[in-house]
């Protein structure tokens, strides 16, 4: 069961903390916070409480596991929970090992920037017969995600393969041109509830279906998340760790910590950050106020990796702008550990042999938590355990959770994205589609461009 340490974000263990007084105060905001998420029932909520999204799963798994590849093609909250759970769920030498080592299941890769080096070499290293595609779009029309599926349909069909015995979509249950094709051809269509925004749906068949795949256990996953709910509905603010994540925002917030950054010690849990960087980013982002102010509000995620970045970021972190909050995410026990051997005997080297590489990363931790701190640099810990489906499964749903607490201090939508629909018209309008002709967007008046 993950547990949380807020301790350095408060006075006085950190000079510029929370001080008790403004806890105080702050608590029955975020109790008011937490009744109106719960009563609201968000979509997030609803996916893990459904039992039919994993009969689903479940329905299909002896046909997913009769290939020995999936290729999930999708983009933004159509891939990043997946590849969070497959990254922190396998070892990283997954998709070298054989399908006997794999004990059946599936390697997996991911389509999803159209960056085409790397298309290419997804598509050169896996045999289409032998491939299940999962192309994951909720409105259907998303433009990356379908050049993707159309590139691998050429693939299918080139090779003489049907496409429906190789395609599956994730999408919208009733509307789009997925489910459409789906309907027409018979290919197999998974749901993506209506309710459900794409950063918020790694608990759906988007996140279950890849995750399934590769032998996670689904069930323990969901466990997880439901019993964090259980806890994320509770009013009492210091017994609920999502409402402490958001009140410790919040408050740091109001004293100018306006980035968030996530820095996980373990390579497996690194995905976790690009996971949280769109949900905290989409999510929270935004130009209007729920009474339609302009507010432009947000917090901004920035992701880090212990102990790597502590040689690249840290000097910015701890004597650059005091504009930002830390998360450290610390493993207690990993899957396995290396010995560093007693070779030499100068002073400057023998005090780490006989020692453990996790014995040398838990220092590292301490000693950057505890120097930020004396630095007046406010941080909180996550803590897993183990690295495990159940606790994966929580940690999701607290921060679901607390985004959604965010949304509601903030008093700003944290559904929506109204923001990154330019973007995509101009795209649109820029590859020829129709009715996106009429378009307008800027071009620079004056150029400044350096050959």
């Amino acid at each position: 069961m993950l547990r949380f340490d807020f301790s350095f974000m408060f006075e006085p263990n950190v000079k510029g903390g929370i001080t008790e007084e403004e806890f105080e105060e702050c608590k029955p905001l975020v109790a008011k916070a937490v009744d109106a998420v719960v009563k609201s029932r968000p979509g997030f909520v609803k996916v893990i409480l459904d039992r039919s999204h994993m009969d689903a799963i479940e329905d299909i798994n002896q046909w997913v596991l009769s290939f020995n590849n999936l290729v999930v093609i999708g983009i933004g909250g159509s891939s990043l929970g997946a590849v969070a759970l497959v990254n922190a769920l396998t070892p990283p030498d997954w998709n070298y090992l054989s399908k006997q080592e794999r004990k059946g299941y599936l390697r997996i890769f991911f389509l999803e920037n159209v960056d085409p080096d790397q298309t290419a070499a997804v598509l050169d290293e896996i045999d289409p017969r032998e491939t299940l595609f999962a192309v994951i779009s909720k409105s259907g029309s998303t433009a990356e995600c379908l050049a993707h599926y159309q590139i691998v349909r050429g693939l299918l069909q080139i090779r003489g393969l049907k496409p429906s015995n190789h395609i599956v979509f994730i999408t919208d249950p009733k509307k789009g041109f997925l489910r459409k094709i789906a309907s027409e051809e018979k290919i197999l269509a998974l749901e993506i509830p209506p309710d459900l925004g794409g950063r918020f749906s790694v608990l759906s068949p988007v996140g279950l279906l890849p995750a399934s795949a590769i032998g996670v256990d689904v069930k323990a996953l969901i466990d997880g998340a439901r019993d964090a709910y259980v806890k994320c509905s509770d009013l009492k603010v210091e017994a609920n760790p999502a409402a402490m994540i958001a009140l410790c925002h919040y408050l740091h917030k109001k004293k100018g910590r306006t980035i968030t950054v996530m820095m996980p010690y373990s390579n497996r849990l690194y995905s976790l950050a690009d996971w949280f960087r769109q949900l905290w980013a989409e999510s929270l982002g935004k130009k209007y106020s729920l009474s339609g102010e302009v507010v432009n509000e947000g917090l901004t995620p920035v992701k880090a990796l212990g102990v790597v970045d502590q040689h690249s970021q840290l000097q910015l972190y701890m004597e650059g702008p005091d504009d930002k909050t830390i998360t450290f995410i610390e493993v207690e026990k990993f899957d396995r550990d290396v010995l560093i051997p007693s070779i030499h005997t100068e002073e400057e080297i023998s005090y780490l042999g006989g020692k453990k590489l996790a014995d040398l990363l838990k220092s590292e931790l301490i000693g950057t938590e505890r120097s930020l701190a004396a630095n007046g640099r406010p941080s909180m810990r996550v803590i897993f355990p183990t690295i495990n489906a159940y606790d994966i499964g929580q940690f999701f749903m607290y921060y679901e959770f607390a985004t959604a607490l965010m949304g509601q201090l903030l008093n700003i939508n944290p559904y929506d994205q109204p923001g990154v629909e330019l973007g995509k018209q101009i795209t649109y309008s820029l590859m020829g589609r129709k009715n996106y002709e009429h378009i307008q967007f800027p071009e620079p008046v004056k150029r400044v461009v350096i050959d």
